[in-house]
């Protein structure tokens, strides 16, 4: 079976179980997207015990609200990238936040993916430690696209580039980290991110 159809797979033994309300599909929910969506949080919430809690808030949402996801709208990782990245922003904004933050936020970032950078396990890397490793075109485009919710002709008209170029350097760069990631068991999982917000 391709990668690709054990995604899948995957993706429907979980929402099949969630829509069934079956609380195994919580515990799978956690094991098969929980890293990924912390790669979403971390950049945004630096601090490990916040960014856990938004997590644990977005998976709720996730279980709670599952009848609204739309499959002809939207892959459902990417549906739930929107969720947590929008949840990550609304905790950035609530006055406890501001008033809990004790150190710049630019320091504690840059701080934070050197830590992550010097973790030798792929599931405990964020994923600008692993987009480091990009050539810079491509990581430019990468970092607009995934960082920075750009669209792909947002990101064309920023770095002043044809549309076609964004397009080919996002799937070259996507085939860049396979190759650099291809001795780690959790490519698979980092591909099939990119590769979810790029096909929406």
């Amino acid at each position: 079976m391709s990668a690709t159809n054990q995604l899948n797979e995957r993706q429907d033994i979980v929402l099949r179980l969630i829509r069934a309300q079956d609380e195994e599909g919580m515990r799978q929910l956690f094991n098969h997207y929980g890293g990924a969506l912390m790669t979403i949080l971390q950049p945004i919430l630096p601090q490990k015990e916040v960014a856990e809690e938004v997590l644990h808030d977005v998976l709720m949402k996730v279980w709670n609200n599952i009848e609204s996801y739309d499959a002809s709208k939207s892959r459902f990782f990417t549906w739930m990238a929107r969720i947590a990245r929008n949840a990550a922003i609304d905790k950035t904004r609530s006055k406890n936040y501001r008033k809990n933050r004790k150190t710049d936020e630019i320091d504690d970032s840059v701080s934070r993916r050197r830590e992550l950078s010097q973790t030798p396990s792929i599931d405990h890397i964020g994923i600008t430690a692993i987009l480091d490793k990009l050539d810079a075109s491509h990581r430019a485009i990468i970092e607009l696209l995934y960082l920075q919710d750009y669209t792909q002709s947002e990101a064309a008209k920023k770095l002043e580039l044809p549309l076609g170029t964004v397009k080919t350097r996002s799937r070259r760069a996507i085939m860049q980290l396979r190759e650099l990631l291809k001795h780690e068991m959790g490519w698979l999982l980092i591909i099939s991110l990119l590769y979810n917000l790029f096909h929406t």
